[in-house]
């Protein structure tokens, strides 16, 4: 026997010691490879709209309503099935209702009780027992399991199963009981959920999308280009940093880092205020500012600083850049091109006017320095970031369950796009000096569904790496997101040391 496979039944050895456990575990094991394959969900682009989210989850993008009408459709009107949809989407809002407006309400929860353990019956039947069983409340876990596997043919229990209905409703545990099995309905409507790519940005609420995703019960997460630039700039990344607040300002989100994470931006604002205090930064006004609840003070100051964040960001972008070649990028070195006296800027050889010239902290001789102003707002705004523990969590959680592509049950998941050449074949680039093809990002995670592709370098902490490295570049790491016919890249930088991003 070879030696790697000793290692793997010793093992297994000890899960399963004898003969007797290991051929139980293999025969549970073939027989759920026979059952209905469970609902799989699929989300994308969610940007921090939890409304939204909340409402697709409870409802699982409408399987919900689709199963009640497999088991009712021929029993229940339209509005009956609505009432019932929304009593298992909001049980606790939809039960305060019902008690100020039925009259009969032993009848109704007795009604609704048969209704919502028939609907559990159904959803239930493509699992093992004792899937179904993990899934149950503990409070109400006995119960559950005597209704859920009622056998309708048996008279002798009938009164049995009546009278616990019965005790439930007297005991005043009814509305409990009705919030138990829906949410109950919700957790196996859906098995297995999918987030694929961009919590983050644009939206006002990714924080509370982050906690419940925490709590669910199995899924998994590939990284969108907004979700990257957050956990880069958890991670110390600066650049990743000055661009999450750009985009926060542009759209009028600085809440999200202010209110939700805690992070203080007034040494932003200050500094807005010191260096262009006076510029009216008309060209940098945020997005719908005209029907913002903000007042024209307000808006105003966030112009400033989304200009003062942004002028930073060309600047760490332009380090990034001349620091890496193999990039390709030199045409985003936008800075070398202005004319800071005619307030232009030179493209391919074509010159346009700027619709903002002044520049208070770029020298034209050197524009991708920072100044000692901006060297130590960038650097208090970094230590907030990665000191910020609830933001953290968030991102240690989206390094655990996170990849970039991943395949499941023989889908190829990822964000975004794989840049193909004009034939149809993987783009290469180079990287440290060698050259990567894009195939290599996809081909070695269709062995193994849960590697992931990322390096372990990159990892916070040691418990949560992966086993599986793809790439390493020693101190200094790199993600391609996409790279289109070479004149367009969006890369995200991260790194250990203080000053490489």
């Amino acid at each position: 026997m070879h030696t790697d496979q000793f290692k793997y039944l010793r093992l297994l050895s000890r899960n399963y010691p004898t003969i007797a456990s290991t051929a139980t575990e293999i025969i549970n094991l073939e027989a759920i490879l026979n059952l209905p394959k469970g609902t799989e969900h699929f989300l994308s682009d969610l940007h921090g709209e939890y409304e939204a989210f909340e409402q697709v989850i409870r409802n699982g993008s409408g399987v919900v309503k689709r199963k009640i009408h497999d088991v009712f459709g021929d029993r229940l009107s339209d509005s009956e099935i609505n009432g019932l949809a929304t009593l298992i989407y909001y049980p606790e809002q939809k039960m305060d209702i019902v008690l100020e407006t039925e009259e009969n309400l032993d009848f109704w929860y007795r009604n609704t009780l048969f209704q919502l353990i028939e609907l559990a019956v159904h959803v239930s039947s493509k699992y093992t027992r004792s899937k179904v069983r993990k899934a149950m409340p503990a409070d109400f876990e006995y119960i559950l399991q005597e209704l859920l596997h009622e056998n309708h043919h048996l008279m002798d229990k009938s009164l049995y199963y009546q009278e616990i209905i019965t005790s439930i409703i007297a005991l005043d545990r009814a509305s409990e009981f009705i919030g138990a099995l829906a949410r109950l309905i919700q957790r196996l409507v859906v098995d297995h959920l999918h987030i694929v790519g961009d919590v983050y940005d644009r939206g006002p609420y990714p924080d509370k999308i982050m906690d419940t995703l925490m709590t669910y019960h199995s899924l998994d997460f590939q990284w969108g280009n907004h979700d990257m630039l957050w956990m880069g700039a958890a991670s110390g990344s600066r650049v990743c940093l000055a661009n999450v607040l750009r985009i926060s300002s542009r759209y009028l989100n600085l809440d999200i880092i202010e209110d939700s994470y805690g992070i203080s931006i007034r040494p932003l604002a200050l500094f807005a205020e010191a260096h262009y205090g006076e510029d009216p930064c008309t060209a940098f006004l945020p997005q719908q500012y005209e029907q913002a609840p903000q007042s024209t003070t307000e808006i105003n100051q966030i112009a400033r600083m989304h200009k003062a964040i942004a002028v930073i960001q060309f600047k760490l972008e332009g380090e990034i850049i001349a620091r890496h070649p193999e990039f390709e990028m030199e045409h985003r070195l936008l800075l070398d091109m202005i004319d800071y006296k005619d307030g232009t800027v030179t493209i391919k050889g074509k010159t346009y006017p700027l619709k903002d010239a002044h520049f208070p902290t770029i020298n034209p001789a050197n524009p991708y320095k920072l100044t000692t102003d901006e060297k130590e707002l960038i650097d208090k705004l970094t230590a907030s970031f990665k000191n910020c523990e609830k933001l953290q969590r968030h991102v240690s959680f989206l390094y655990a369950k996170g990849s970039m592509v991943l395949t499941y049950n023989n889908n190829l998941l990822y964000h975004g796009c794989i840049p193909l050449n004009e034939d149809g074949s993987f783009m290469e680039m180079t990287l440290k000096g060698g050259k990567i093809c894009w195939a290599r990002l996809v081909k070695p995670i269709r062995a193994n569904r849960t590697r992931r592709l990322l390096p372990a370098k990159w990892y916070p902490r040691k418990e949560i790496r992966p086993r599986y490295r793809l790439v390493f570049m020693d101190r200094s790491c790199l993600i391609l997101i996409w790279k289109k016919r070479n004149d367009h890249i969006r890369a995200l930088f991260c790194s250990r040391q203080r000053n490489s991003c």
